[in-house]
């Protein structure tokens, strides 16, 4: 199986990711499953929505620098594939129904695209946040696989959940301002590297060294 040639950990660990263990252990005990779930599921929308409003704009491209990408990234490698999945999905779905947390304190379905005119008109930044649930997915999976625990296949992991998020988002931008595949990439993809280098190297160092702390404190007890 492709799951079991990708895993980096045995499989009685498969499954797992940081987040089961960052809820307290007595609010652990006191909670039901779907508890502990839902409660990591809120955090991880809490997360994202956050790191949203860490942005910069640049003035010759409608697509935002932001933290999203770090938000939704990290808190896929923390809840796993079916978690970070509900997460991000929950996380759009609010944004569109009109709360502010998209990046620049946006919100609503415009940010995705409408119809006008009997012709659907794509919004530039639409495809990045479409692309965050499958990047979401991806590297969530990952994660219970166990991707997450060294620093090497926690970037690795990063930059493919990165990558995704670009194939979904540059073609969209493409279609949405009707400009040739060179100029798409001038507004949407180039000016984002330096920054996305510098996200990923932080989510992708935080997953190891939270790991460590787990298996410290496993050894404490």
């Amino acid at each position: 199986m492709l799951a079991a040639r990708l895993a980096r950990v045995p499989p009685f660990e498969r499954g797992l990711t940081l987040g089961d263990f960052l809820v307290p252990i007595r609010l652990g005990e006191r909670a039901a499953s779907w508890q502990r779930h839902l409660l990591m599921i809120a955090a991880g929308v809490i997360l994202i929505a956050a790191c949203a409003q860490v942005y910069v704009v640049l003035p010759f491209t409608p697509v935002p620098i932001s933290g999203q990408t770090f938000g939704v990234l990290f808190a896929a490698a923390l809840l796993g594939f079916r978690r970070s999945l509900i997460t991000v999905a929950l996380y759009l779905l609010i944004g569109i129904a009109g709360a502010p947390i998209f990046a620049e304190g946006t919100s609503g379905l415009v940010r995705i695209g409408t119809v006008q005119g009997g012709v659907l008109a794509l919004a530039p930044t639409g495809g990045y946040l479409l692309g965050f649930l499958v990047a979401g997915g991806l590297v969530g999976r990952l994660a219970e696989l166990g991707w997450d625990r060294r620093i090497g296949g926690s970037l690795a992991a990063m930059v493919l959940g990165n990558v995704v998020i670009y194939i979904v988002g540059v073609p969209w931008l493409m279609a949405a301002l009707n400009v040739p595949i060179g100029r798409t990439l001038e507004l949407g993809l180039y000016p984002f590297l330096l920054g996305d280098a510098l996200k990923l190297a932080l989510a992708a160092g935080l997953l190891p060294v939270g790991w460590w702390l787990v298996r410290r404190r496993s050894t404490d007890l």
